[in-house]
This record gives C-alpha cells, structure tokens and sequence, in this order.
C-alpha cells in the first residue's frame, strides 16, 4: 500500500515518507456534466484522473482526490449537470489547496478535465490564493483540454469542441465500455459576448462537432500528446 501513487491509498507514515522527497502531486479536477447522447456524464472527471495517474507513473507522482464537481452554466439545462458557482468551486479548491499545503505538498499540478472560462478562473484563484498563503507552495493550473485543442485544424476540425470528434475520441481511448453507440454532429452558436447559459435554439445538443469519425486509435494520438506536453510543462514550471 505505501507504494502506490494514490494518495487514497496511502498511510498516515507512508504518506510522511513520500511527501518529503517533494513529489510531483496532481490534483485532478471533473466535472458532472452533460457529455450528449453517447458520453457519460462523469467524461472530464474520467480524462483527467485516467491522465493524472498516467503522469505521476510517468514523473514519480502522486494523485490526489479527485474534486469532483465544477462549474458547467453553458450546459446547465441539459439532464444530468450539476454545476456549481464559481465562488462555491474557488473557495473549495482554494481550501483542498490550501490543506495539502499545510501537510508539506510544495510542487501542485491542478488538472481539470473541464476548461469553462469560469471554472478555471475560479481554479487559478483558488491555486493564487494558496500561494500567497503558503510561501513554499508552487501551483500550476491548466485543463488538459487547453493540449487537445492544439490538435484542431490537424486531427479534427478547427470548430470541433465539447464532446466532439476529439473528446469522443479520447473517451473510446480511455474508457470505450462508457461510450454509446450514438455519433452525433452539433452546432453551438452562442456568442461568448452575450451574457449567459446559451439558449437550445442557439445549442440544441451538448455536443459541439461531428462524431462520426471517432475513433478510438485517434483517441491514443490525442492521449499520447497530452502526457507528453503536459509532462513537457511539469517539467519546466515545477521541477524537482
């Protein structure tokens, strides 16, 4: 059990042994939010504990819980998203930061699966706030999401996005027994200049893409870029 990179799994004394050799701790971040017809709710939450574990293997990591949910406005009226203010998330990250500080944690990657403008910024709020805090601590905030989108224009569309051909992709990489049958092809059409969830006129399904050339072999191309420019960023702005 000491050995293992989960910080559920470890004791009170091989958590003390670990934490002093200043390990690289990722902390992912999900969401429950509507992922259309064929993704399953949990899908951010599933990338990014599926990717912290890959790269604290990866690094000689560790991986802390999971803060499960965030902040999701734009897909609130779909079935199924629960989606905090974010001022409820900052302030609960601020403080799971905040505690994992105090126990000696001094290198933090808080990687979030969902890359809402509002749910990272009340993220990196969280991770400033805990900084300024705790004078050792040294944070780095992204959503894994802000790498898969480099992929667009090459391996997908430039528009594809929330639960598209790359997402759907990268979920029948990671977990294809979670994944339907269903390809869908939406259309989101709301201006980021208009305040506010968009209307089902202007996104009539979660789904921001065509699907149905998904597949899981690109999914592995888009997993493998992922780790390795995030383990490229890890790296740079936390080491050892």
């Amino acid at each position: 059990m000491g050995d293992s990179s989960e910080l559920l799994a470890l004791d009170s004394r091989s958590f003390e042994r670990r934490i002093g050799s200043n390990p690289l701790v990722i902390l992912p971040v999900g969401a429950l939010e509507a992922h259309g017809p064929h993704l399953p709710l949990g899908s951010d939450q599933i990338q990014a504990e599926v990717t912290a574990r890959a790269l604290a293997e990866r690094l000689g990591g560790l991986v802390a819980p999971t803060i499960t949910y965030g902040s999701a406005p734009a897909a609130r009226r779909f079935p199924g998203t629960v989606s905090l203010t974010i001022g409820e998330l900052e302030t609960y990250a601020a403080g799971a930061i905040g505690e994992l500080a105090r126990q000696g944690v001094r290198r933090l990657l808080v990687l979030s699966g969902h890359g809402e403008r509002g749910h990272m910024a009340a993220l990196r709020e969280a991770g400033d706030r805990a900084m300024r805090a705790h004078a050792g601590l040294r944070t780095v905030v992204l959503c894994d999401y802000e790498f898969v989108y480099e992929l667009r224009g090459r391996d997908a569309p430039a528009g594809d996005g929330h639960a598209g051909l790359l997402e759907t992709s990268r979920m029948m990489a990671l977990a294809p027994q979670l994944v339907g049958s269903d390809r869908p092809v939406g259309a989101y059409r709301h201006s980021p200049f208009v305040p506010g969830a968009p209307a089902e006129a202007d996104w009539p399904e979660s789904v921001i893409g065509d699907t149905r050339a998904a597949s899981a072999e690109l999914g592995q191309r888009v997993q493998a870029h992922v780790l390795d420019r995030l383990a490229e960023t890890a790296r740079s702005l936390l080491p050892a």
